[in-house]
């Protein structure tokens, strides 16, 4: 093609050290350093995002079926021969919860406590998964009631695997208001302490078994939901959706992995936006240096504009040729940006250049997740800024009078 031939010679023939190839050679540079900055800056995003997103998921079920109201509970075998017929379910466990007081001597908590079938202690996900000291024993079979604490709840309680504590849950509070007696009380024996990453749940939950937590919360044989886990967690808004369609929404509540913590990933998703925009700003600061330099090019080559169209070149070739020439500077700095910010984050993941105080977080370096859609999303972004900023100087090329160009020369 002529146009772009004749675009690449003005680009290559730039050899002169001027004010024109000093703009230039700027814009060039702008576009690489934007470009590397928005794929390094998301890829820590996306790292970040992974990272809370396995911590989150290897505690918290799939999906939760929980009952919201006292009618569910007699609808809840319907929900169990439902979930053991659906394909992408592969696993599921009951579960019962509450608010609790749990007591330690002259010290007092309250937190949620629940209470979970034995089978959930897999080595997986759960609590089962994250015991620091003691073990997973939640078997009351002798009597005894056991209870898993998180760590910081357990040093607030000042207590450790072995002790005595005391719970009295809403239910038992509310049969004393009503009934003018002294609360009761249930005997729990520390069995474990477990540590999740996650302060929110290891300093508000602990953990029972099913038989205890329903002695507690006086639900007899009742259980208030189900946690399931599924054979792909990209299944779980599906499996929501069947569920909803299967059992009444006024009984019953479906969340997600991601519905259980919306607050969260919605703040992230708009931090990651707010990057975005931010950094295309850098972008479209050196695309008006593309704006600065083609004009003046313009000015410079008015001379071969006029040549060439006298030589029978029309308006929509000129315009073409002035076009190729800043979507190629746009191009090309977008090309280094791309593998500059690829050679950063690659560095990070392989050799882990920016390490971080593992006494203080819970990763000892920055995580870094590269994704091919923000490669494109970022190429296309600058590639766009480009072509806007080129559009202007090329049309003002196309519209260059013949006479005028040449009628000195």
């Amino acid at each position: 093609m002529l146009e772009f031939f004749i675009a690449k010679r003005y680009i290559r023939s730039k050899h002169k050290l001027n004010f024109i190839t000093i703009i230039s050679f700027l814009s060039t540079a702008g576009i690489s350093i934007g470009v590397a900055a928005l794929i390094i800056v998301l890829s820590v995003f996306n790292g970040f995002g992974s990272l809370v997103t396995s911590i989150l998921i290897s505690f918290d079920p799939h999906v939760r079926v929980s009952v919201i109201d006292e009618r569910g509970f007699a609808e809840i075998p319907k929900i169990e021969e439902q979930l053991g017929s659906m394909k992408n379910i592969q696993e599921f466990y009951p579960f019962v919860d509450g608010k609790v007081v749990l007591i330690n001597r002259q010290t007092f908590e309250i937190v949620t406590l629940k209470g979970i079938a034995e089978q959930n202690g897999n080595d997986n996900w759960g609590v089962g998964s994250k015991i620091i000291s003691g073990k997973f024993d939640l078997d009351d079979s002798s009597g005894a009631s056991k209870i898993i604490l998180g760590l910081p709840l357990a040093l607030k309680l000042s207590a450790r695997v072995g002790d005595t504590l005391y719970a009295t849950s809403a239910y038992n509070i509310e049969r004393t208001i009503t009934s003018l007696s002294i609360p009761r009380t249930q005997k729990f024996v520390v069995s474990g302490l477990f540590e999740s990453n996650n302060r929110d749940y290891d300093v508000a939950f602990s953990f029972t078994s099913l038989n205890s937590g329903q002695k507690l919360f006086g639900l007899q044989n009742r259980i208030t939901g189900y946690e399931i886990r599924l054979n792909n967690i990209k299944n779980a808004e599906d499996v929501k959706d069947q569920l909803l369609s299967k059992i009444p929404d006024n009984l019953f509540s479906v969340s997600t992995w991601y519905d259980l913590h919306k607050d969260l990933f919605s703040v992230m998703l708009i931090e990651r936006w707010a990057a975005y925009i931010l950094l295309c700003l850098i972008i479209a600061v050196a695309t008006f240096n593309i704006f600065a330099s083609l004009t003046m090019t313009v000015l410079e080559k008015k001379k071969d504009i006029g040549v060439m169209r006298s030589l029978g070149l029309n308006k929509n070739a000129i315009l073409k040729i002035f076009m190729f020439e800043g979507i190629l500077v746009g191009i090309i700095g977008t090309t280094l940006g791309l593998i500059i910010g690829l050679a950063v984050c690659y560095l990070q993941i392989e050799y882990n250049f920016y390490p971080l105080d593992p006494t203080k977080y819970i990763i000892d370096s920055l995580p870094v997740q590269i994704k091919f859609s923000d490669i494109i999303a970022v190429g296309l972004m600058a590639l766009f800024l480009s072509f806007v900023a080129s559009l202007y100087p090329a049309k003002r090329a196309a519209s260059t009078v013949i006479i005028e160009s040449i009628k000195y020369e």
